[in-house]
């Protein structure tokens, strides 16, 4: 009976160093694990290498690019009002002329005869008229015969004042001060009324017509900046402004009909040629610009991680106008701000970076490859 006693006792003594054992196990297991977690969470994590970009600070300029044509400021195909032969060609082809210039004289033969026959008759009218009236003065004569020398008398007037035009017509001038072209008649030539002997243009400024898409419309006015470039010279940008918008949208094309003027002091610009017109709709002096491989789509959003203290933030922004790799940002970001220009996929929001240079990154790229 005792020998079991001591067995039992022993046994009890086995089974609590046993348990005691267990207990002190899972207690130091447990302490580890704390300690590792709490280590994991107050290490910093190993910093991601990004490339970065600071806000630039810029003018962005909103424009669209069409298609437009040249034509003179002023533009007249020089013709003659009355029949004759051409007696005086007074211009060079090509040669700038000043308004009232003199450029053809016709054979005035015919109509100053003409002028000379009316002012005959005219002499002869007024002392009819003359007569009349004093033979009414001493009863001698009739009121009708009075009122007829009148009517004669303003007929012999207007009839002097016809031929003086018609003499006037043989002399044609320049309505407008230009660049005369090429003559379509040579001295010796009978020419017709309506019939078209020469064209003059003046080409400083020059207009440029060109159209927009009706959906451009709230965003066009006139006095904006027209920046033209043409084939005929490469390389040249000619500047000018919208002075006026067409009235009428038109309906097969939905486009609206702009006009707009360029210096053209050195005439190198002529009527007829085709030119690529760039109109900026508007001008934003103080624009913020991230480089365009920085914005990328966040739940159908564009975003940028933006680097606060060493982390990255993920940020949504609103773009604006765009530019040769940039964008503009119109919210979400500020002068100043730093975001990553490369690396993103990497990334989650409030992830450690390093910023390293792209000659650095070139060569880590060639190191894993």
């Amino acid at each position: 009976m005792r020998k079991n006693v001591r067995r039992a006792a022993a046994l009890g003594a086995l089974a609590l160093a046993a348990g005691g054992g267990a207990f002190w196990y899972l207690h130091l297991d447990r302490e580890a694990e704390q300690a590792h977690t709490a280590a994991a969470q107050e290490s910093p994590r190993a910093a991601i290498a990004v490339e970065a970009a600071e806000i630039e600070v810029d003018e962005v300029v909103d424009s669209m690019t069409v298609t437009g044509n040249l034509r003179s400021d002023e533009s007249a195909n020089i013709s003659t009002e009355i029949d004759g032969r051409v007696v005086g060609v007074h211009f060079t082809e090509g040669q700038t002329v000043e308004q009232g210039a003199l450029l053809f004289t016709l054979d005035d033969v015919v109509y100053r005869a003409e002028l000379a026959t009316a002012e005959a008759n005219l002499q002869l009218s007024e002392r009819n008229n003359e007569r009349a009236i004093e033979l009414l003065a001493r009863n001698a004569g009739t009121v009708r015969a009075r009122d007829e020398a009148q009517a004669q008398l303003a007929i012999d007037r207007a009839d002097v004042d016809l031929a003086r035009a018609r003499l006037d017509k043989t002399r044609i001038t320049a309505p407008f001060a230009g660049v005369v072209g090429l003559r379509e008649v040579s001295v010796g030539n009978y020419v017709e009324p309506g019939q078209d002997l020469v064209n003059l243009e003046d080409i400083d400024p020059i207009k440029v017509d060109f159209p927009v898409p009706e959906r451009a419309l709230s965003a066009v006015e006139g006095g904006q900046s027209i920046e033209v470039t043409v084939d005929a010279w490469p390389g040249r940008t000619f500047e000018g402004e919208v002075y006026a918008i067409d009235p009428q949208i038109d309906a097969q094309g939905r486009s609206i009909a702009i006009r707009a003027t360029i210096d053209n002091k050195e005439r190198l610009l002529r009527p007829g040629l085709f030119a690529a017109v760039r109109l900026i709709t508007a001008r934003r002096e103080a624009a913020l610009l991230v480089p365009e491989q920085a914005i990328f789509a966040q739940a159908g959003r564009p975003h940028v991680y933006k680097i606060v203290d060493g982390v990255a933030r993920l940020t949504e922004v609103t773009l604006g106008g765009r530019r040769v790799g940039q964008v503009e940002i119109t919210s979400g970001l500020a002068a100043g701000d730093v975001v990553v220009a490369a690396g993103q996929l990497k990334l989650q929001d409030g992830a450690a970076v390093r910023v390293i240079d792209p000659d650095e990154s070139a060569s880590n790229d060639r190191k894993v490859s």
